[in-house]
């Protein structure tokens, strides 16, 4: 964190035990930071977390990677304030993306139907790509939809991953060709 204040002014004036951020500058991408998320975000260190990453926007860093591997719980709230980013940086041309979330915390964002409106991706290599290649692969076949293979319900998938079927609640995995299969 030593050097937090020297890419956002003013970045560690403010701390909270439950929740360490690191910063460190993406090469190769325009205006890109990674955050490394350690502890978790609820009702209590939201507005906390909140105040952080709006000021790494301010400075003009609105393509953001935030590193979940260390991120052991995100709340409702929590997930709120991701979604607030995303509408923070859009506008600017900026996006997010979600790495290495864990299992628990992936369930969260599925639960509450967010894991849709977020670029989940797993290594920091398919982050960086995400960033550096507009017209990725998904583009031309997303939206797809389709039947559950449990209940026939139809759904409709805007990204390939793994999604709950709202009517028999059954685990779907979509691939990037479209290809939905049970798990």
């Amino acid at each position: 964190m030593v050097n937090n204040n020297n890419l956002v002014p003013g970045f560690n004036d403010e701390k909270d035990d439950s929740l360490k951020i690191t910063l460190d500058k993406v090469d190769g991408v325009d205006n890109c930071l990674s955050l490394s998320l350690n502890g978790y975000i609820d009702t209590y260190n939201s507005t906390f977390f909140l105040k952080r990453i709006t000021k790494v926007v301010e400075a003009g860093y609105v393509n953001l990677i935030f590193n979940c591997s260390s991120l052991n719980y995100v709340s409702s709230t929590g997930i709120g304030s991701f979604t607030a980013f995303l509408k923070m940086v859009k506008p600017k041309g900026g996006d997010i993306v979600l790495l290495e979330i864990q299992p628990k915390v992936y369930e969260v964002f599925q639960l509450l139907g967010f894991s849709q409106f977020f670029n989940i991706k797993s290594s920091y290599e398919d982050a960086i790509s995400f960033f550096k290649d507009e017209t990725s692969e998904t583009v031309s076949t997303f939206p797809v939809v389709f039947s559950c293979p449990v209940c026939s319900k139809r759904l409709k998938a805007t990204r390939s991953g793994r999604f709950r079927c709202s009517e028999c609640k059954s685990i779907l995995t979509v691939n990037a060709e479209g290809v939905v299969a049970l798990g």
